[in-house]
């Protein structure tokens, strides 16, 4: 009989937990619609999600991956778009930044453990999905005005204003999402 050590365990989880999100966010980001420059994507709610249930490490190593695929050429950036292109385009800016979003949403790991209620990991799991979403488009818009030449003013117009509903809503689910998630899996 084999045994297998509780470390060989936990690295083994932890691979699956990040195979698991790494494709959340690859069936997840293609979905997307064009306003114009920009898509609406569900991406940034899985990415959101990835974060907030494997943590910081494992949330950026799953959208690293991601990331890897797409630039290898699997079509799993918006609109089922894929390539190196994309990253050096005008929305690249929003797929680096999905870093970002990982590692800060991955924080709530942390602040869990210091709170009982349910309403104050909610809040803190809105705090940091905004708090995260603000650095992606900042992240975003910064490149966009590089790659286009737009003054800010009118990236944020194009870039950041259309998508504030949108992303409070992700934020949200995610938010309900991820104390379910997390009390079912008893992370």
């Amino acid at each position: 009989m084999v045994r297998i050590s509780e470390r060989a365990k936990s690295i083994t989880g932890r691979i699956a937990l990040i195979g698991v999100h790494a494709a959340l966010i690859c069936i997840c980001a293609p979905l997307s619609i064009y306003l114009g420059a920009v898509p609406v994507s569900l991406a940034t709610f899985a990415v959101m999600l990835s974060g907030f249930i494997a943590g910081p490490a494992a949330g950026v190593q799953a959208t690293g991956i991601y990331l890897l695929l797409g630039i290898a050429g699997l079509p799993v950036f918006a609109g089922a778009r894929a390539g190196i292109a994309v990253l050096a385009g005008p929305t690249g800016g929003y797929l680096a930044g999905y870093l970002l979003l990982a590692a800060i949403c991955g924080l709530y790991v942390y602040f869990e453990k210091k709170v009982n209620s349910d309403w104050a990991k909610a809040a803190i799991l809105i705090a940091l999905g905004a708090a995260g979403t603000a650095v992606l488009y900042l992240a975003g818009t910064a490149w966009y005005c590089i790659v286009t030449g737009s003054g800010i003013g009118a990236a944020i117009t194009v870039c950041v204003l259309p998508f504030l509903p949108g992303d409070a809503l992700k934020i949200a689910a995610c938010a309900v999402l991820t104390l379910s998630l997390r009390r079912r899996l008893k992370l």
